[in-house]
């Protein structure tokens, strides 16, 4: 793990991921072997040697070091997502980050050869000499410098300044780049979430393909140039243009150079995209072979109720996005039937599978009052059946309660996850009592204060049956509280936009990505620092923003929330740290500020029977770890026939 308050050197902490002897090229300790993906390119000139394509000092990766085994190159990989915009998927699969967890969810460099750490404040950055980008440009520091001085720092690009993860306390980050292979990026004070956020599912990219993006940039382009691509292109301004090609998450622009394993080799915006392995990757295993293994990615954009049957059909030889517990009989019987395919269960790492939010910064004045009452938020998560429907939607393999830290946690607490959780209607309607919520309709149904019945909207993406399953046992019980439960399916990107808007009441989603938090995992999802949290949307803007857009905090125990992330951030203290922590999800907790439903159900994982590599046992979580990224998809490979089959007709 990294540590603050010295110097020091990360090399002599990746011993399990680097070789005692690092690769120079021909004196490397075993011959380089070229792959004959790219064989012919090579052999005609149109691509280097695969010594010539490597960095002077390439990340080496022992798989048998975790228990796997050397792979060899070929095959296509099939997967499936449900949008067109989840084909991003394969940067969070392909999980190549400057720094990144490995198989124990410890911190070590990838795309970095080396970082130096002082204090958690100052942080020196050493890249791999002769590492390029995909199109065999030269990846150096001047790509921070790009990103830096004409994105990050650009009006145009960026109005609001740079990003959060530059940020500490406000203050920007102190950037500079001594030579070609060193960044140099320090703050006055500490700076402890910065490694962790650049180690994430969706990096922030603090570094540009500056040789690719300077021809959409003003500082750099001649005039009359630009001005014919942005007629061309049928964009307002330069800087819309930079924008739309300069999406490296995004994954949908196949001219922009990239890092990750494989390269986008698709245009436009077909229902089957393909991914080539990146002639210029980083890592190669210890026998000299360039990883991925796996020559391509075909990723087929179907309908959400489709994955599974598709799955069972044996058209996927690794899927999980899209797949629920409710998958798992259909997917075991078609593998007991003969499916060439395994069923593998894996732990679902989030806080909890099904959350209601209410929505703290509603439009409507008397909602917003009630809803911040949190006697509320108690009565309508003890008018919850957690029993009935772990039972009858998870056969009783769910854990239940609220959303707290799970199981596998060492900041569990299971009076966090009872806490208002038991199914007590009587002491649900005493609450509402309480707070003067008497008077009924004919229908039996509770007043508001403005003589409105309580009709409580819950927006959903639609996108899992079981949510539409759990809400509609949900609506019986909370029948008995005097609250009838209305449901709203949407598509995800409006259901999002509502919430942000405040126009939502409130909306149903997961739990915290993160449900397997250390004392040292930065705790800024617990306070109202982002808008993606949907209870407090507006709060999180504010703070995303800098009071430009959004509402600050108005209540007390969302602004303690603030504090206490403001507190963590300061200490080094891993005691402290571990204080604040378990106060933060106490608070939670007590306030019900998202009312979980469910946790840790089984995620089924879709693996063809050639498929090596993929651990049977293993965690799903998107933070930490990128879904399949923390285990090394880039080491899967195919045994057999399915090694030498390239794209499916």
């Amino acid at each position: 793990m990294f540590k603050s308050a010295v110097l020091i050197p990360v090399k002599a902490l990746t011993r399990a991921l680097l070789c005692a002897t690092l690769w120079a090229g021909a004196s490397s300790a075993a011959p380089l072997q070229e792959s004959s993906f790219w064989a012919q390119e090579v052999d005609s000139g149109g691509l280097p040697a695969i010594a010539d394509r490597i960095p002077d000092e390439p990340l080496i990766v022992d798989p048998e070091a975790k228990g796997r085994t050397l792979g060899t190159h070929g095959g296509t990989l099939r997967t499936m997502v449900t949008r067109s915009k989840d084909i991003r998927q394969m940067v969070v699969y392909g999980y190549a980050r400057l720094v990144g967890y490995d198989h124990n969810y410890e911190m070590q460099p990838d795309l970095l050869r080396d970082i130096d750490v002082v204090e958690n404040r100052k942080f020196t950055l050493h890249l791999r000499k002769g590492h390029r980008w995909s199109d065999g440009a030269a990846f150096t520091s001047e790509d921070f410098r790009y990103f830096w001085d004409h994105v990050a720092n650009n009006e145009e690009l960026s109005p609001n300044g740079p990003p959060d993860v530059m940020r500490v306390n406000g203050k920007v980050a102190q950037v500079s780049f001594p030579d070609a292979w060193t960044v140099v990026i320090e703050w006055d004070l500490p700076n402890p979430r910065f490694l962790q956020i650049l180690a994430g599912a969706r990096p922030p990219f603090i570094y540009r393909p500056a040789h690719y993006l300077k021809q959409f940039h003003e500082d750099f382009a001649e005039v009359e140039d630009l001005a014919e691509l942005v007629r061309s292109k049928r964009v307002r301004s330069w800087a819309a243009l930079h924008n739309k090609v300069d999406n490296m998450y995004k994954f949908d622009n196949p001219a922009l150079p990239t890092l990750q394993p494989w390269m986008a080799a698709s245009a436009g915006r077909s229902s089957r995209q393909l991914f080539v392995r990146n002639p210029f990757y980083h890592r190669i295993d210890t026998q000299g072979l360039q990883l991925p293994y796996i020559d391509i990615v075909e990723m087929t954009i179907v309908g959400g109720g489709l994955v599974a049957a598709k799955a069972n059909a044996g058209e996927a030889d690794l899927q999980a996005r899209g797949l629920d517990f409710r998958d798992i009989s259909i997917l075991k019987k078609g593998q007991a039937d003969g499916g060439n395919y395994r069923t593998f269960l894996w732990a679902n790492s989030a806080a909890s599978q099904i959350a209601i939010y209410p929505n703290l910064n509603f439009a409507d004045p008397t909602w917003r009052a009630v809803m911040r009452d949190v006697r509320f938020r108690r009565a309508l998560s003890m008018g919850i059946d957690r029993r009935m429907i772990n039972r009858t939607l998870y056969f009783g393999l769910a854990s239940e309660g609220g959303m707290t830290a799970v199981s596998l946690s060492p900041l569990h607490d299971t009076e966090n996850l009872q806490a208002w959780a038991n199914y007590d209607v009587a002491e649900g309607n005493r609450l509402l009592d309480e707070m003067g919520l008497t008077e009924r309709n004919r229908a039996g149904l509770r007043l508001l204060p403005d003589g409105r019945p309580m009709h409580f909207m819950i927006e959903t993406a639609g996108e899992r049956q079981e949510v539409g399953n759990a809400l509609a046992i949900i609506a019986d019980t909370w029948r008995e509280l005097g609250i009838k439960l209305v449901m709203r399916p949407l598509d995800r990107d409006i259901l999002r936009n509502r919430v942000y808007s405040g126009l939502s009441m409130s909306a149903v989603w997961f739990g915290w990505d993160n449900g397997l938090p250390q004392s040292s995992t930065p705790p800024e999802y617990l306070a109202p620092t982002q808008q993606e949290f949907f209870a407090w949307p507006k709060w999180g803007q504010y703070m995303q923003t800098r009071g430009a857009a959004g509402e600050p905090i108005d209540m007390p125990e969302p602004e303690r929330l603030m504090a206490l992330w403001h507190a963590w951030e300061k200490t080094g203290d891993a005691a402290e740290r571990d204080d604040i922590w378990r106060e933060m999800l106490g608070i939670h907790a007590d306030q019900q500020f998202g009312i979980g439903v469910l946790a840790e159900a089984p995620q089924p994982v879709v693996v063809n029977k050639d498929l090596r590599n993929v651990p049977e046992t293993a965690k799903w979580a998107w933070e930490p770890g990128a879904h399949f990224g923390i285990h090394r998809i880039d080491e899967f490979y195919f045994d057999g026939e399915r090694a030498k089959m390239q794209v499916s007709q």
